[in-house]
């Protein structure tokens, strides 16, 4: 999955030759998971339609402020379309657009939105070999990266005078592995691995039946996704569920009874920098399991229980560079033995949900938590999705990591 997965994208596209490539460029965002909007300057529309670029983008595509043809048109709020994007690319960006940008002029939609926006902003420059080297745009260039805007450098070759030189336009897949590339080395986690248990144990009593609990794992999943969006190489040991995990930083391990996954972590544990055990792990199994399933007789069935081993005990027991995280679903006396459990498991943080809050623990697609850190400072959250408890858990993470 790429990091662009789910990010909104302003294309804004000049009036340059090279604008006839980004219809490319659309598809590929489009590839990469992107919600992609497409403005336009009026130049633009001699060298690529608009019908194109909103039959490729599936959004509306605007080149005005408003359709003057239209005596009831709606204004195209760029103010809106800036506060919306993750990010914003100008490609290509001519001498002309980025001469504009650099002195704050505004004469269309195009440098409205860009002096509107409070994203990251990307420019593909395209001119020819003399305009690319003249001092004025180097100026320009200087001025604009001053401004934290990110520069795609124009690629080699030959130019539409007829020149070869730089200038040409950076390839559409050359943008979506640059802008991929430069997002990546600003993520928080780039370059750590983190180990994440999740889902319920089911521990076998014949080959038919097993004891188990109500956990599907989905708070576990969204911690997951959350880390490698942030860069992690991550680790998800994975008890039984119905939930799909696709990413291509994420490595599922499956496993089914409470040994397997203590014997996974043990595996993953020593050189990961973050471990979170979400995981509802059963805390005893049958002392037998039986061969053959347990034909139904009169009477009682007593079936004589062990303790499982302790993983996240023997997690912060074991505890060197790594910052601990669990879990407490508690259904009274909440805060006090969430408090317990952080100072006798060794923990760096704990999560604590209640059952007695309703959305919360099994089988929702929401949460209530509180995070407790090492000196017991209490932060509380009010219900909300998983994806976002994940987000709120890991914003705690690397606030206490570099605290």
């Amino acid at each position: 999955m790429s990091v662009l997965s789910s990010k909104k994208i302003v294309l804004a596209v000049t009036g340059g030759i090279a604008a006839y490539k980004t219809a490319f460029l659309v598809r590929n965002l489009i590839k990469s998971g992107a919600e992609v909007k497409v403005i336009m300057t009026p130049g633009a529309k001699d060298f690529v339609t608009p019908l194109t670029l909103s039959t490729l983008s599936k959004n509306p595509v605007h080149s005005t402020f408003y359709n003057e043809e239209d005596e009831n048109a709606l204004w195209n709020n760029h103010v809106e379309l800036g506060l919306w994007a993750d990010l914003m690319l100008i490609a290509p960006a001519t001498a002309n657009t980025l001469s504009k940008m650099a002195q704050g002029h505004c004469d269309n939609l195009v440098l409205a939105t860009y002096l509107s926006a409070k994203c990251p902003v990307y420019f593909a420059p395209a001119m020819d070999l003399d305009m690319y080297i003249h001092p004025s745009t180097k100026a320009t260039f200087e001025k604009l990266i001053s401004f934290d805007n990110i520069m795609i450098p124009a690629g080699s070759g030959e130019l539409a005078s007829g020149l070869v030189g730089q200038g040409r336009m950076a390839e559409p897949e050359e943008i979506v592995s640059f802008i991929e590339d430069h997002i990546s080395q600003q993520l928080p986690l780039q370059g750590q691995k983190v180990l994440i248990t999740a889902g319920p144990t089911y521990e076998a009593i014949d080959p038919v039946r097993f004891i188990g609990n109500h956990s599907t794992g989905r708070m576990g999943i969204e911690l997951a996704k959350t880390a490698a969006n942030l860069g992690a190489e991550v680790h998800l040991i994975l008890g039984p569920s119905s939930l799909q995990v696709t990413h291509n930083l994420i490595k599922v391990i499956p496993v089914t009874s409470a040994q397997q996954m203590y014997e996974a972590v043990v595996a993953a544990y020593t050189d990961c920098d973050i471990a979170i055990a979400s995981a509802a792990v059963a805390d005893y199994r049958p002392a037998h399991v039986a061969d053959q399933k347990i034909k139904k007789k009169e009477g009682n069935f007593d079936i004589p229980l062990e303790r499982t081993t302790d993983i996240l005990n023997w997690m912060g027991s074991q505890k060197k560079q790594q910052f601990l995280v669990g879990f407490a679903l508690e259904t009274q006396n909440e805060l006090e033995n969430a408090k317990a459990k952080l100072t006798k498991k060794n923990l760096n943080l704990i999560v604590l949900n209640s059952l007695n809050d309703k959305g919360a623990g099994f089988k929702n697609k929401t949460n209530k938590v509180s995070l407790i850190n090492h000196k017991m400072a209490v932060k509380a959250f009010d219900l909300k999705t998983k994806q976002e408890v994940a987000q709120d858990i890991f914003n705690e993470i690397n606030l206490l990591r570099h605290a």
